[in-house]
């Protein structure tokens, strides 16, 4: 067990990166090894139209699935909208954030104190709160998680390293494509450590993370639910348009996986094909009802069936642009992150490089 609290602020260099899921998976890992967890987001962005509601969503979460105390977790210090930003800028709010800050931080119990950065590594610097501030205020280390891109990615980090100075402990390569991952691994990697940029983890990419429930798709597109409301949590891997003819459409449908396919609501004959294929979802636009025996097919393969509004490109669009970018709330979510978290991140050499001395899992 630790004999102080370390701090440890997950940042990244842009938004959607994995920095939720590198929190849960290093959180698992931690307890695991008789590391008590104390979490915290000093600044919140990238809010939605309830934000309150969305970031006590992501608290209570957090405290459900690591078990963990009022004491040890804290809503975001700061909620970062259009109201607070304008406020600042206009000196109606010229708080001192740095000592806010270590008030919040006080606040929150356990051996290690995991915080969650914004969006990207200089967000919040009108407030004194960018990823770099916040971690000379509490004198923190950084673990920055960044999507791997290509060997692109290897300026990006270089830059990080310049920008956070000692303040960064490490990296995780995030989202490494299959091709990509030999390159990760024999050339970017053995690069960065040579830069003293050590990497803890190459996470590669995971068709599940990546996912999105019905439910989401369902809320998202503000979709009416026609059939099996109980099979929401389905999870769609990928998306297809029948738009085509039927003998076509089999063929295509059949080379996909787990997939929602968007087609109108009075082509008949596609619908059915999509239903003898890996289907997962059916959305129908234009808010034209479907006829009964494919309700009733549907049924019978446990199938969801929605119906939207909006023309089949706008839906395509919506529903395209959530893959990848939506909450790690699903328990298969939680299990594969644990999973990728065992196998990809060096959990020793991080606890090692914090002065943590732990007890290793069996």
């Amino acid at each position: 067990m630790a004999t102080s609290a370390k701090h440890l602020l997950i940042a990244s260099t842009e938004a959607h990166s994995g920095k939720s899921a590198t929190i849960l998976g290093l959180s698992q890992l931690s307890l695991a090894r008789e590391i008590s967890i104390g979490y915290g987001q000093p600044l919140a962005t990238d809010l939605q139209k309830n934000p309150q509601n969305e970031d006590d969503r992501d608290v209570n979460f957090l405290a459900a699935t690591l078990g963990l105390s009022a004491n040890q977790i804290k809503p975001p210090l700061l909620r970062l909208d259009h109201q607070t930003i304008s406020q600042r800028l206009q000196g109606k709010d010229d708080r001192d954030y740095t000592q806010d800050l270590q008030e919040y931080i006080k606040q929150i119990e356990g051996d290690l104190i995991l915080l969650e950065g914004s969006s990207n590594l200089w967000e919040g610097s009108i407030f004194n709160l960018s990823a770099p501030e916040i971690a000379e205020s509490i004198n923190a280390k950084i673990l920055l998680v960044a999507p791997y891109h290509h060997l692109l990615s290897v300026g990006s980090l270089l830059a990080a390293k310049k920008f956070l100075g000692d303040r960064l402990l490490g990296v995780v390569l995030n989202d490494i494509s299959p091709a990509e991952l030999a390159d990760a691994k024999d050339t970017v990697k053995p690069y960065l450590e040579a830069q003293n940029i050590p990497v803890l983890g190459m996470i590669p990419q995971d068709r599940i993370l990546n996912s999105i429930s019905v439910r989401e798709i369902a809320t998202r597109l503000d979709a009416k639910i026609l059939c099996c409301p109980e099979h929401l949590d389905w999870m769609i891997e990928s998306l297809s348009i029948g738009a085509m003819n039927v003998n076509s459409a089999l063929g295509y449908f059949r080379q996909r996986e787990n997939m929602a396919v968007v087609t109108g609501g009075d082509r008949a004959e596609l619908q059915m094909a999509a239903l003898e294929t890996s289907t997962h979802c059916l959305i129908l636009t234009g808010r034209i009802p479907p006829k009964d025996l494919i309700i009733e097919r549907a049924e019978s393969l446990d199938i969801p069936i929605l119906s939207v509004d909006t023309d089949t490109l706008t839906t395509v669009e919506v529903v395209d642009a959530a893959f990848g970018k939506v909450s790690i709330h699903e328990p298969i979510k939680v299990e594969q992150i644990q999973k990728l978290m065992e196998q990809h991140f060096d959990i020793e050499r991080l606890m090692q490089q914090l002065g943590l001395e732990v007890v290793k899992s069996v």
